[in-house]
């Protein structure tokens, strides 16, 4: 019986996938638990969040690919009217707008838009796919201009920046023309200045610490500064688990969240890293895998999307811990804390293995 059971709940997940995202969720966990010794209530909530996010993952995983594309529009546009309700009537918190009181909890109607703006999009392709013109492109940008830019304003510019991109990735898989894709470059540098202006002071102020950390060392500059250093002194092969001493002695700040790669980086080392890098690049690479067998253009567009984000997601939160890109709060994926990021990532797994699974069942 016990065997029938786990025939069945495993009948949907890929293995090869599922290995890699227990794996990052074991790292996750056990860095974890250095980073935040001294809470264990935050341990034993993580352990929670795991949990809870893999149920989710197994439940997406049984959904037929023709499922997913019928909850396209409707997850866009309940998740836009949130992001609308949320610039209306929004909680204020640490002076940002990003939270929907409902009564009974709060949420981030942002999140959603994570997989809500992969989905609206590969689907908008799809229906448009036997006559992609310049046409379909500009409105897919707006599809994913509005979002983005309500997400911006609340200010989050680290949410703002994944949304982005999971719907940058739509409308470049679709085959977007390379010529559109320098002009579009060119018109954002030459945009600088104006966006410039449009930035609120603490992101400006980011971007002037990322050119020049100590200009501003306790200020600022601290966060760079102390999770450079923690990166650094984990050498070859690291302190060892618990002993990182930037970590415990309380140097580096949000070390369980948005600099657990510092924490890690000073117990695991350069050799941890590149493990840790490994792991990131095999479902990376699974990911793209399952992309490209894809049998329509919808799940092609979705899997490659879905896959992208875990590289932004990966590639964003460990250019800023070591200094090479801007402080946004991005967290590293299946590793920092946080059960609404975990949801989110691991919903886009059982996205991947929905694809996977059902390939054959799909008419071309």
């Amino acid at each position: 019986m016990i065997r029938r059971l786990w025939l069945r709940l495993s009948d949907n997940i890929d293995g090869p996938l599922f290995a890699l995202v227990l794996a990052l969720l074991t790292v996750g966990f056990i860095t974890l638990a250095s980073a935040a010794h001294d809470t264990p209530a935050r341990i034993s909530s993580q352990a929670i969040n795991i949990v809870v996010a893999l149920v989710v993952m197994w439940a997406v995983a049984q959904l037929q690919p023709q499922t997913l594309m019928r909850f396209a529009v409707p997850a866009y546009a309940i998740g836009l009217a949130l992001l609308i309700s949320v610039a209306l009537f929004g909680d204020v918190v640490n002076g940002a707008r990003r939270w929907l009181n409902l009564g009974v909890t709060r949420i981030q109607p942002s999140e959603i838009m994570k997989i809500a703006m992969p989905l609206m999009l590969a689907w908008y392709f799809h229906t448009h796919e036997a006559a992609l013109r310049l046409r379909e492109y500009f409105v897919a940008s707006l599809l994913l201009l509005v979002p983005v830019a309500l997400i911006a304003r609340q200010p989050d510019l680290g949410t703002a920046l994944l949304v982005a991109a999971g719907g940058f990735y739509v409308i470049f898989l679709a085959g977007l023309s390379w010529r559109v894709l320098l002009g579009v470059l060119v018109a954002g540098c030459a945009s600088l200045p104006f966006l410039w202006s449009l930035m609120h002071e603490y992101q400006r102020r980011r971007i002037l610490t990322l050119l020049d950390p100590t200009s501003d060392p306790l200020g600022a500059g601290y966060h760079i500064i102390q999770s450079v250093i923690a990166v650094g002194s984990g050498g070859l092969s690291g302190k060892g688990w618990l002993k990182g001493t930037q970590a415990h002695l309380e140097f580096i700040p949000e070390r369980s969240t948005d600099f657990i790669f510092a924490v890690f980086s000073e117990e695991f080392g350069l050799i941890g890293n590149c493990v840790l890098l490994l792991l990131y690049l095999l479902l990376i690479a699974r990911g793209l895998t399952i992309a490209a067998n894809a049998p329509t253009f919808f799940t092609r567009l979705l899997a490659g999307a879905v896959t992208l984000i875990f590289f932004t997601y990966a590639f964003v939160n460990m250019g800023m811990v070591t200094g090479l890109l801007p402080v946004v709060g991005v967290p590293l994926p299946l590793v920092s804390f946080g059960g609404t990021a975990l949801v989110t990532l691991l919903t886009g797994v059982g996205i991947l293995m929905s694809i996977h699974r059902h390939r054959k069942l799909v008419q071309t």
